[in-house]
């Protein structure tokens, strides 16, 4: 009877210490639950409410996270509606406690996501349900998600790069697209130095808006990001060159190409570290002109700020991709 009770003192004990550290894990890993998870759950849940995509919906909250800076420190999301079409001719109120049904009857568009009866433009889940509607009605009168956008935004450019980042979202089933490839393969001999900003001679008096990488004729090129090819193709400047777009608004643009990798068109999406092309020497004058130079890659990067795009410095990013591959 002893040795009974003893056994059984052993295995209540046994199971007592093995649940301690299953539901202390359970708990950290709530804990460490990343945002662009939350993220992800939130756009999946104002889909289910709304039958928007949760891909639209999360790449029009990262086009404006690109464009805007959040300083509230409350939110995860960056979509933000002007509070004069949030209230409509309502005062806003100091805290933000009004009812939807309120918003409504002086013209305001805010409505309530949470179901706590309160539409507050400071809360992630009714903004984004906001959003989502409006999108929504405005498809149901243009029959278009681009031209919903486009009436949103009151901008072709952004639906354009909505558009792109979308579709990376719905390709990868992740907002989460943040890695990055040095565009020279590293067993290759390559040479580069800060060349931003120096002068350059054809075309005009301009100067250079990137920097250059040196590399025999043919060494592989490969996409620093993961994006969408926006344009293949001639540029008397930059010679056979590729453009793509990421989900920050960054277009990457690779010119002087030899060639392109075989089958890469306008619009595929590419990974970081896919080859799209082969260093050249190509640009400066008409349709197939090569050897007006060194063969390099010509890398740059430009931003859209929601306004207009603008280039700027790649060189530092480029040292600390070199550094992690």
């Amino acid at each position: 009877m002893n040795r009974l009770h003893r056994r059984i003192t052993a295995f209540i004990l046994l199971t007592f210490i093995l649940t301690i550290p299953l539901q202390s894990v359970s708990a950290k890993e709530n804990e460490e639950l990343d945002e662009a998870t939350l993220r992800k759950s939130l756009y999946e849940k104002i889909e289910a409410l709304t039958q928007v995509p949760w891909y639209y919906i999360a790449a029009m909250d990262q086009y404006e996270r690109n464009i805007r800076k959040n300083n509230d420190e409350d939110r995860i999301t960056g979509v933000q509606i002007p509070l004069e079409k949030w209230y409509g001719v309502l005062p806003p109120h100091s805290n933000h406690q009004e009812e939807e049904s309120t918003l409504a009857l002086f013209g305001g568009i805010g409505k309530d996501g949470n179901g706590d009866g309160i539409a507050d433009p400071t809360n992630d889940e009714d903004v984004l349900y906001t959003l989502a509607l409006e999108i929504q009605q405005k498809i149901a009168m243009d029959h278009s998600m681009e031209s919903a956008i486009t009436a949103h935004y009151e901008r072709e450019k952004a639906t354009q790069i909505i558009t792109e980042i979308a579709k990376l979202f719905r390709h990868f089933n992740t907002i989460d697209l943040s890695e990055r490839a040095f565009p020279i393969p590293k067993w290759n001999n390559y040479s580069y130095r800060s060349t931003w900003g120096d002068t350059r001679g054809y075309g005009g008096r301009r100067i250079h808006e990137g920097t250059d990488i040196f590399a025999s004729y043919g060494t592989p090129v490969r996409s620093s990001a993961y994006g969408v090819v926006e344009i293949k193709g001639w540029n008397r400047f930059g010679g056979w060159r590729i453009g793509i777009r990421d989900m920050y608004n960054i277009y990457h643009y690779y010119a002087h190409l030899n060639a392109f990798a075989e089958g890469i068109e306008e619009g595929d999406i590419v990974e970081p570290g896919d080859v799209i092309g082969y260093v050249g020497a190509s640009g400066y004058g008409p349709e197939g002109t090569s050897g007006k130079f060194p063969p390099h890659l010509h890398y740059g990067m430009y931003k859209d700020n929601g306004k207009h795009e603008w280039a700027y410095d790649p060189y530092p990013y480029l040292k600390r991709w070199e550094r992690n591959q």
